[in-house]
């Protein structure tokens, strides 16, 4: 499949690892990934703080971007809800016809990557190796707009070597919401030390997710603590092999 990668904003300015191993990831799988040059925000910011206006530009520069690929991947799945649940309306209440139209071609081939592994690729023994306890976090946009389910535990328990080990409260915000954590810090904090804490009685190495704006939120909370917890996205774990770990 010839397959382009959709970055994101957060990923491209503090996470570039994410994307390097999206692209070893789907290569390694005999994949095509491109990194169409001139893709910028999704619009999500913009959006949830009520600019939804301001947000059209992003859309339709995303669909002239993203034309015409088999399949375009992110590893977020709060971008990927934006575009899939959102894009549709703001063309629709503030495009044309054309934008509309432009819309619908694209949206139904953007997949957060669990959902491009698992759904379209048919695969969930990726080759990757990682020996390492691991804890995995559902991330709010992943399970409750895409509704990934259980695709990227299916995807870790076929890593060789991982003890994966069940969250208590998994579902529970971290309390990042991005500025929510802002406007709301009190709540956040006390949403993240409940995080926190469950992450630890797992007794786990590092803490993975499809979210790194997640990741970065509980990975703040366990650094205070000088916990010596990790937080690694999914994507670099599947990505890892045997050999990395020589």
């Amino acid at each position: 499949m010839r397959i382009a990668l959709f970055i994101t904003c957060f990923n491209d300015t503090m996470f570039p690892s994410t994307g390097r191993a999206v692209t070893e990831l789907l290569e390694r799988l005999g994949h095509t990934v491109e990194f169409p040059q001139g893709q910028t925000c999704c619009g999500q910011m913009h959006f949830n703080t009520g600019y939804r206006r301001e947000a059209l530009p992003m859309v339709r520069r995303f669909t002239e971007v993203f034309a015409g690929y088999d399949a375009v991947v992110t590893p977020s799945g709060s971008c990927a809800g934006m575009v899939r649940d959102h894009h549709r309306a703001v063309a629709a209440r503030y495009g044309d016809d054309g934008l509309t139209e432009a819309v619908e071609q694209v949206v139904p081939m953007v997949y957060e990557l669990s959902e491009l592994l698992v759904d379209v690729l048919g695969v969930t023994d990726v080759g990757a190796y990682f020996p390492h306890r691991v804890t995995y976090h559902p991330t709010c946009h992943s399970l409750r707009m895409l509704r990934v389910g259980d695709r990227p535990l299916r995807l870790l328990r076929a890593v060789r070597g991982i003890d994966l080990v069940e969250l208590p409260a998994a579902e529970s915000c971290c309390g990042f919401g991005g500025t929510f954590a802002l406007k709301n810090a009190d709540v956040s904090n006390a949403m993240l030390a409940d995080k926190v804490r469950h992450v630890l009685d797992t007794g786990s190495e590092f803490l993975t997710a499809g979210d790194n704006s997640c990741l970065t939120h509980i990975g703040g909370g366990l650094s205070r603590l000088r916990t010596g917890v990790g937080t690694l996205h999914l994507a670099e774990i599947l990505a890892s092999t045997e050999g990395d770990a020589q």
